[in-house]
């Protein structure tokens, strides 16, 4: 583990003790927190009365992703010897980790065909989106009072749109259709004179469905109203050309394409040129947009896993593409009553949420504890509402209620895709026998048309 990698590294920096001379005392907090190797938890957790014992297989990739190897090859020396502040421009500490900022820019860049100095870091695709949301219309706010959203949008999104409407801005909140997709002429529609932004989310991070991000960006264009994209689940996975698709600003997280946690970026357009309100103070670093310490090490993560995907994403999709269709067909072949959740041919291929018909959410997803997944639903939390946008998409209840989310990535494979299939049948198989409306069903009888009595 990361222990294995910090130790070699410090027995090669720290100098052998020559004869006759007492040993140095060299990063002496280090070695002592080395000294004790890291053993992995092998008991287990209970989680709501249920003993999970051993590691499930990962397939919630859109929640997060594992950091690639290489990746952390590439941060190691920024933690262990190249440590200095990248702000520090008065000696050879500061002018390395500068230097390495600017490449991980430039990786950044280079896969969104941007600029480096369109790139501004920051801590993760939420604080890029509540910048874009809340700095935009904070600068133009003496013009521009209407914002427009879609009701599927990442909750930081629509919390910031909240956050405007009790600032007296208004908000356009626009339906999608059944498969999830904006109806280009309804965004037409709401575009006023006062529309300071359109902001629309690239691939959904519940059903995976890829918004017509051209259509919608010329449409922004012939209005002349800026346009923002949450790109933190397409970066890396669906190709992405900010001129082609107009965006002017566009917020990435490092975590979803095998990178570090706790980095992100946020894409501003230079010409025509967008203007926002810092929402944080202080030393006025990446242009004055995001005070704060670039911390080197997560920004050249995030190069690094922004190469990666640059050079393997063709590949990356044929293979979780084939791992999709596996774990589609090997489901559907052993039940019925399964459902795709969104578009089906304008989706990313690594996020299938499907709905079980006559079965509970949490219960599937308690059964199936030796696969990490989440459900659709937000029954995981205090609330027993099925998720907001399942319902935006006209889902029924009871189905928005049963949808689970498997989330395929890079380093998925074939065996954990068919133990999931299994798993995933046989629970399914278990619910249903407890079901009385499964059996109904099976016997021909219609439970809509059923008129359910009070007692």
């Amino acid at each position: 583990m990361f222990s294995k990698f910090l130790t070699t590294a410090l027995r090669r920096t720290v100098p052998k003790p020559c004869h006759g001379t007492r040993r140095l005392r060299l990063f002496s907090t280090a070695a002592a927190a080395v000294g004790e190797p890291y053993e992995e938890d092998t008991t287990g957790i209970t989680m709501k009365g249920v003993k999970i014992s051993g590691r499930p297989l990962y397939l919630d990739m859109q929640a997060t992703s594992p950091m690639d190897p290489r990746v952390l090859d590439a941060m190691l020396p920024y933690h262990i010897s190249r440590y200095g502040n990248p702000h520090s421009r008065t000696h050879y500490y500061g002018w390395e980790s500068d230097q390495a900022v600017e490449a991980a820019r430039a990786q950044v860049a280079t896969l969104v065909k941007a600029s480096p100095k369109e790139i501004i870091f920051t801590s993760g695709a939420t604080e890029s989106n509540n910048i874009s949301v809340k700095g935009v219309l904070h600068f133009y706010k003496d013009k521009k009072r209407h914002v427009i959203t879609t009701q599927t949008e990442h909750k930081c999104v629509l919390d910031s749109c909240r956050h405007l409407q009790q600032e007296g801005f208004d908000v356009t909140y626009l339906p999608v259709e059944s498969d999830g997709l904006v109806d280009l002429e309804k965004l037409r529609a709401a575009i006023r004179p006062d529309t300071g932004l359109v902001s629309v989310m690239m691939v959904n991070n519940e059903i995976g469905v890829i918004q017509p991000m051209e259509e919608i960006g010329k449409i922004c264009k012939e209005f002349n109203v800026p346009f923002h994209t949450d790109a933190a689940q397409a970066l890396g996975k669906v190709p992405i050309d900010v001129e082609k698709m107009n965006i002017s600003l566009m917020s990435l997280s490092g975590h979803k394409i095998y990178g570090p946690k706790g980095v992100g970026a946020l894409y501003m357009r230079r010409r025509p040129r967008i203007r926002v309100e810092p929402q944080m103070n202080g030393g006025g670093q990446e242009r004055g947009i995001r005070s704060g310490t670039v911390p080197t090490p997560l920004v050249v993560g995030f190069g690094a896993a922004c190469e990666l995907a640059m050079k393997e994403m063709e590949y990356d999709e044929q293979r979780i593409k084939a791992l999709q269709e596996r774990l589609l067909n090997g489901i559907r072949s052993k039940i019925d009553g399964v459902v795709i959740n969104g578009s089906v041919e304008r989706r990313y291929a690594g996020n299938l949420n499907l709905s079980f018909a006559y079965v509970e959410g949490e219960s599937l997803l308690m059964g199936l504890k030796e696969v990490a997944v989440s459900s659709g639903s937000a029954c995981t939390s205090a609330s027993l509402e099925p998720s907001y946008v399942l319902r935006a998409l006209g889902v029924e209840e009871d189905m928005a209620h049963t949808s689970i989310r498997y989330g395929i990535g890079r380093f998925s494979t074939e065996q954990e895709i068919d133990r999931a299939v299994d798993l995933t049948v046989k629970q399914v198989e278990k619910l249903r026998e407890m079901s009385p409306l499964y059996e109904m069903v099976k016997e021909g009888i219609d439970i809509k048309s059923i008129q359910w009595a009070q007692h």
